[in-house]
């Protein structure tokens, strides 16, 4: 005779994901994360508590080591976690085609690899009165294969989940806006503990660095949202989106702006996105692009979730 308990036991769990895969999504995705992350952030690192934590660095980095591993473990493995509960091979196949969708118009490429950094030089231009560097050549060099390592590394652990998971469930069940407006604070609320790092920048950071932070991300998901409904939610461009602005940062700035501090880089990117959003907010009329109306079967609750094999 069998033991009943294994099976009652992978149905509870799955049918409690099928029931609540925003929830389920979001507790995981920090979850797996913030464990991940703990020696990085308790290590030399971070607040030091652990000094025998340390991290070395690549390409001038500890994140390759200390924060990446965290980063896939967390919104890419949730997602793909509660999608296979939730809507099993079927929801697989769709999660996994939008993240495969790369045959757009070239203009949407032309956007998020021109105008994204555009739009914070530009900022960052009148942010410093006009104090503005002309980069080396070997910036220019940089920039293409350091989108490169963006996209297979932010992009590829960041945007499967909260894009490509949590948007399409949002979006129904709360509206375009709505929608948007939770998934931006709780997209910046998953990178807390970095603030205790050298992500963060510590021991510099405030309450007001993490506020500001999650201002920036709910307003930038207002863009993210407009561009993955119009460009017929392909994920690439929404990657390329999120990339640009790490890349030109991480690679430009300090040339392009070198008397610009980390605040400064801050309130960059937050009014650039301020402004992004509300030209978007305005041409819409709040909708963002969307067009859907129907709310997907696996945002109601499932007696019996669909096996995965």
């Amino acid at each position: 005779m069998t033991n009943p308990q294994p099976t009652l036991f992978r149905r509870g769990i799955r049918g409690l994901l099928a029931r609540y895969p925003l929830a389920s999504f979001f507790i995981l995705a920090c979850a797996l994360s913030w464990i991940a992350w703990t020696p990085y952030v308790l290590g030399k690192t971070g607040l030091g508590l652990e000094p025998d934590f340390d991290f070395p660095k690549i390409m001038g980095t500890t994140q390759l080591l200390g924060v990446l591993p965290g980063a896939y473990l967390g919104p890419i493995l949730a997602a793909f976690i509660v999608t296979a509960a939730a809507d099993g091979r079927p929801g697989l196949r769709r999660w996994a085609g939008r993240l495969l969708k790369w045959n757009v118009n070239w203009r949407w490429y032309a956007g998020s690899i021109l105008g994204v950094p555009a739009a914070l030089i530009l900022t960052g231009f009148a942010l410093s009165g006009g104090d503005i560097h002309l980069p080396s050549g070997a910036v220019f060099v940089a920039l293409v294969p350091g989108l490169v390592l963006q996209l297979v590394t932010t992009g590829l652990a960041e945007e499967p989940g909260w894009r490509d998971f949590a948007l399409p469930r949002l979006q129904p069940r709360f509206g375009p806006l709505r929608g948007t407006l939770l998934l931006g604070p709780l997209w910046g609320l998953w990178h807390l503990p970095l603030f205790f790092s050298e992500w963060g920048h510590w021991p510099d950071v405030t309450v007001w660095t993490i506020v500001e932070f999650i201002a920036t991300t709910t307003l930038f998901s207002i863009l993210m949202t407009w561009v993955f409904n119009r460009s017929g939610e392909s994920l690439p461009i929404a990657m390329l989106v999120h990339t640009s602005v790490n890349n030109t940062i991480s690679i430009a700035w300090a040339e392009l702006f070198p008397a610009a501090g980390t605040d400064e880089v801050a309130h960059t990117f937050l009014i650039s996105s301020a402004v992004s959003a509300a030209v978007v907010l305005v041409a819409t009329r709040g909708r963002l692009g969307y067009r859907g109306s129907e709310v997907p079967a696996s945002s109601t609750p499932a007696a019996a979730p669909p096996p995965v094999g």
